[in-house]
């Protein structure tokens, strides 16, 4: 006997619950929507995260206050509430191992929490980034397992690849078109009047769940790529002595030119995405390698950024060994506290391999975090340890943007040496410096 499963109406008119599993980066932000029209319950397995939600607090500043009081949420750790709900939407981290394998342990033991306390005509949706094939091969024999139910009778799943860029203002959620995928018609149905009604821009409907998985895996796979092209012009550009920045300006007045700009690529989207897709092209007999030569080259620019500025060390006349470097920022893009996979531990590590005592400055990121993530102490202040003998501005935060020369004067060993891997700072204003720019 096949279980009923809610029609649309039944969550719009409260009757039934939507749940949010996992409230980082992406679940919070679609909890928090979705609290809007629907009736939500908003898990996640940390009890002090929880605990700051509760009190209207986000951690990771992505959402305000009084959108998170304002919401329909009932924030808690007990799985057993989960039990409450017709659709669970799961958000949980897909990183990758240090083998650069994917590790889907989180989405694994999510899934099992889920499985067992799923009830009978209930909808499991997922939002991880996953290669394709992972719902319907990897999570539903889990869910089927856990609990107890058969797939397609008493539960079904589907998939809508989260779209969240971090720290982002603009490009918020509901103003980004929504893919949605479902095991079936119905399904489909479902999931696009429930996304539909909160997000502005709309939902494409993907013809299956492993087309929707793809979709997403790919994203960031091109954007990698695109990075990476203009990072290895980079590498040719500086053995040139042609500036790479002057370079792009140039380009860039052609209407048709992509405006990508080199730098470090981390995160936990861009420098992750593209092992989940060569993994499995892998596993069916076809050996990626335009994707992952762009890796190469991306994960390669921390260790040149770190080279180029022991070069421009030794030029000046500085001894290495024991010198020391301000590393300024350590999150993995601007403006925000997220340092997952952040490529600057590259830099950091890269110096340290050469006898240089580097330290590393961050307005946004939580010294703990960094403590716990890479073993690294934050200064309090850029001043903390100065005079340094060069610094790297390796993050583009708001704070450093409009920093003068007399601010890097003031914290170095003689004439300034910046290494400027966002292309801050203008030649000309800081000619009384020796400034690289990647």
């Amino acid at each position: 006997m096949e279980a009923k499963f809610p029609e649309f109406e039944e969550f719009k008119e409260k009757r039934e619950k939507i749940a949010v599993v996992g409230l980082g980066y992406v679940g919070l932000p679609l909890a928090v929507l979705l609290g809007r029209k629907f009736s939500v319950i908003g898990f996640d397995i940390d009890p002090a995260r929880v605990s700051e939600l509760k009190r209207g607090y986000d951690r990771t500043e992505e959402v305000e206050r009084e959108r998170i009081e304002e919401a329909e949420i009932e924030f808690t750790t007990q799985p057993e509430k989960l039990r409450e709900a017709k659709l669970i939407i799961v958000t949980v981290p897909t990183p990758i191992d240090e083998h650069k394998i994917p590790d889907l342990r989180p989405l694994k033991a999510a899934t099992r929490t889920v499985g067992r306390n799923l009830s009978a005509g209930s909808t499991v949706v997922y939002e991880s980034t996953v290669y394709p094939g992972v719902t319907e091969e990897i999570c539903v024999p889990i869910l089927e397992e856990e609990s107890g139910l058969r797939y397609m009778k008493e539960f079904k799943v589907g998939y809508s690849p989260e779209r969240v860029n971090p720290g982002d203002k603009n490009h918020t959620i509901e103003k980004i078109v929504k893919v949605v995928a479902g095991c079936d018609e119905e399904t489909l149905e479902l999931l696009s009047r429930i996304y539909g009604s909160v997000i502005e821009a709309g939902v494409h409907r993907a013809p299956d769940i492993k087309t929707a998985e793809a979709a997403k895996v790919i994203e960031n796979t091109q954007r990698d790529l695109n990075i990476a092209l203009i990072n290895e012009l980079a590498l040719i550009f500086h053995r040139l002595g042609i500036d790479t920045r002057d370079v792009l300006e140039a380009a860039g007045t052609k209407w048709n030119f992509l405006k990508f700009e080199p730098g470090l690529v981390g995160g936990h989207c861009i420098g992750v995405d593209p092992y989940y897709l060569t993994f499995k092209a892998q596993e069916i007999g076809y050996h990626p390698e335009v994707i992952l030569a762009g890796r190469r080259i991306n994960d390669y620019m921390g260790k040149f950024v770190a080279e180029s500025t022991v070069k421009l060390m030794i030029k000046e006349g500085k001894q290495i060994l024991n010198s020391k470097v301000l590393i300024m920022g350590i999150t993995f893009k601007e403006n925000i506290k997220d340092i997952r996979n952040s490529r600057v531990i590259d830099i950091y590590r890269e110096l340290q391999s050469f006898g240089v005592k580097p330290y590393i400055y961050d307005p946004h990121a939580e010294p703990e975090d960094v403590k716990k993530e890479y073993g690294v102490e934050l200064l309090k202040s850029p001043k903390e340890k100065a005079p340094y003998d060069a610094v790297i501005v390796a993050v583009k935060h708001r704070e450093f943007l409009n920093l003068e020369p007399d601010f890097f004067k003031g914290i170095s060993i003689s004439k300034p040496i910046i290494v400027d891997v966002k292309g801050i700072y203008d030649r000309e204003k800081f000619k009384e410096c020796l400034l690289w720019r990647l």
